[in-house]
């Protein structure tokens, strides 16, 4: 059974409630209709009745809630919740009705907050700042948590490579350019999803143009600072770096460059050093392996919400929901 069969049983087993906010976009519907067909969870959609089932046309989306905040008896409740959540930035009751009126986002948010969703997952047409900036403003980081970051799950066919050809890639989605300390936070967060998601051990690369020093730049003494700081606050992981790509997942190229390293040769998360080689290395994977790639998948906030990429297929939404209702059984 591949990576995404697994997470969809495994959602099955433990039903939650995820939250589309974008019922205006046909890949959302297609996805809603599938997610029913396979019982994968139990969705809540918003927008207007008529409007959705008239775009939904021949899709069965009969067992999805449709919620339109124009008559949701529980408005003047989310406006409660969205003044209370950000009071202290100045929010009154009229700025919140205005928002919750014509953002379906921050809507969607609001009732994971108040508990009637499990998670969310937005992000096909709206872009990750859209996304995840009503997440943190209402939702808040988790506990202990140092960083929000964002990850995919790439699962690459007929790959020798990783576990059984599944990685997770990070910072993907969010982190521009991350410190040596934010790196490190961010290597320690992807070992912890990488272990609950895919159930394996994580076995953390630190990527870098250089590999244990074959190179002298700010930007490699920057990866290996976040591997010192990784190992020191992580010891419940095996994380290794800096690391160039081959040697951190090819074990003939770990064997000369990275004699003796546990994770070179083996890696299964791969950290990168910034936000435009993620992005790079995640495309160029999708695109050119024929890899499906799963995210941007969030991890640090209080509750589950994913976003996604705006180019992303109605089988990427499908994939993702399945992943948000796994980390919501998992809080």
């Amino acid at each position: 059974m591949g990576f995404i069969d697994t997470i969809k049983e495994r959602a099955k087993q433990n039903r939650k409630t995820i939250v589309l906010p974008e019922a205006e976009d046909i890949r959302t519907l297609q996805a809603a209709a599938k997610i029913q067909a396979e019982d994968i969870a139990d969705l809540i959609l918003i927008g207007k009745e008529d409007d959705v089932k008239k775009l939904a046309g021949d899709l069965d989306i009969s067992r999805a809630k449709i919620v339109d905040p124009a008559t949701d008896s529980k408005f003047d409740e989310y406006v409660d919740i969205l003044v209370e959540c950000r009071k202290k930035k100045g929010m009154t009751p009229e700025e919140a009705r205005k928002i919750l009126s014509t953002n379906y986002t921050y809507y969607g948010v609001v009732m994971v907050k108040a508990g009637d969703a499990d998670g969310m997952v937005s992000g096909a047409c709206h872009s990750t700042a859209d996304t995840l900036r009503p997440s943190l403003q209402i939702l808040k980081t988790a506990p202990g948590t140092k960083l929000v970051s964002a990850f995919f799950i790439m699962v690459v066919p007929d790959c020798e490579f990783g576990a059984n050809g599944t990685f997770v890639f990070s910072d993907c989605g969010l982190n521009q350019n991350p410190t040596a300390e934010e790196l490190a936070a961010i290597a320690g967060s992807s070992a912890k999803s990488f272990e609950a998601l895919v159930g394996e051990e994580p076995l953390v690369a630190m990527l870098s143009h250089s590999t244990k020093g074959s190179a002298k730049h700010a930007d490699v003494d920057k990866v290996a600072e976040a591997t010192r700081i990784a190992k020191e606050e992580y010891p419940e992981f095996k994380i290794d770096g800096e690391c160039q790509l081959d040697a951190a997942i090819v074990p003939s190229v770990a064997a000369s460059k990275a004699p003796g390293s546990e994770v070179a040769g083996k890696a299964n998360v791969l950290v990168f050093p910034d936000l435009d080689a993620g992005n790079i290395g995640y495309k160029l994977v999708q695109r050119l392996a024929k890899a499906e790639a799963y995210g941007p998948i969030t991890q640090g906030i209080a509750k589950p919400v994913n976003d996604l990429s705006r180019g992303c297929s109605a089988e990427d939404i499908v994939g993702v929901v399945a992943i948000t209702a796994v980390q919501a059984s998992l809080q």
